[in-house]
């Protein structure tokens, strides 16, 4: 048996390799470690056995416990909604105009609501009902087409604008590009900015907007929510507020549309949205 080398330092036995004259010392792992290190094997090995652990091509080896997250999560869920039932009982039971009065029944809807409307609504009318450029509005104001009353906030949601539904919101502005001048439509526009104290008054303009718009909006301007027609006078723009942008609305109008979500959500989740836009700060 050959001898073992020490080192000199150390007086560490040496395994007798060496590199570029630096000697590799033989200093074998503590048994506490290997040890450890052996119980650990074992233990994965007994977890392959008892949990869910290795993939195959159409599975899984599914373990001797059976145990599955996705039950657990399953199981967890049907938990809440247990929980929920009477909260929800509550809300379906109630019309949307008593909800909003009842302070414990409102905080659970408004909860819920905002987790609907994030999912549905948010994409449009932005966080928190803040409204997007290019037509969606502001659910966060005062400014209503169809009312902002709960009950007419939660039929705007049910049946949507101009959506196909039956009893969808709707209306329809005339194309005044094919019945007035451009001259015309310039200052029927300045008429239209000054109902709100910004644009230039003039008889011509009042005399435009007699023959041609109060039917809809009202002799003050201020609009009509049984015909979804705007308020002229707030100095609100669902489109823009300039003369040019009010000109193009009154030439050539655009028309939003908004999806029916009746029959996409049940009719708990519809109130609890409608609740928590009414509780955004402009309801009505």
């Amino acid at each position: 048996m050959a001898n073992v080398e020490k080192d000199t330092v150390t007086g560490t036995d040496t395994t007798g390799h060496q590199w570029d004259g630096i000697k590799e010392l033989n200093n074998p792992l503590p048994r506490w470690w290997l040890y450890v290190l052996y119980a650990t094997i074992v233990w994965s090995v007994g977890y392959w056995v008892v949990y869910p652990a290795w993939p195959s091509l159409s599975s899984y080896t599914k373990g001797v416990l059976g145990y599955s997250s996705r039950a657990e999560m399953e199981k967890d869920v049907a938990a809440a909604r247990k929980a929920q039932e009477s909260w929800r009982a509550k809300l379906a039971a109630a019309p949307i105009a008593e909800i909003v009065k009842d302070k414990d029944l409102l905080v659970y809807a408004t909860a819920g609501g905002k987790a609907v409307f994030a999912e549905n609504c948010q994409p449009c009318h932005g966080a928190g009902g803040a409204g997007r450029p290019g037509g969606y509005p502001v659910l966060a104001d005062d400014d209503w087409l169809w009312g902002g009353a709960p009950e007419e906030i939660l039929a705007t949601v049910r049946f949507g604008v101009r959506s196909g539904h039956k009893d969808a919101r709707a209306s329809e502005m005339p194309r005044f590009g094919e019945q007035l001048k451009a001259d015309e439509i310039r200052v029927l526009a300045d008429h239209v900015l000054s109902l709100s104290g910004k644009g230039a008054k003039s008889d011509t303009g009042v005399k435009l907007f007699e023959e041609n718009c109060i039917a809809c909006h009202g002799d003050d301007g201020k609009g009509n929510k049984d015909l979804g027609t705007p308020n002229l006078a707030d100095g609100i723009w669902l489109l823009g507020g300039t003369r040019e942008t009010i000109a193009a609305q009154i030439a050539t109008p655009r028309h939003g549309v908004m999806p029916a979500w009746e029959g996409r959500l049940d009719p708990v989740a519809l109130k609890m949205v409608a609740a928590y836009i009414h509780a955004l700060g402009g309801g009505k």
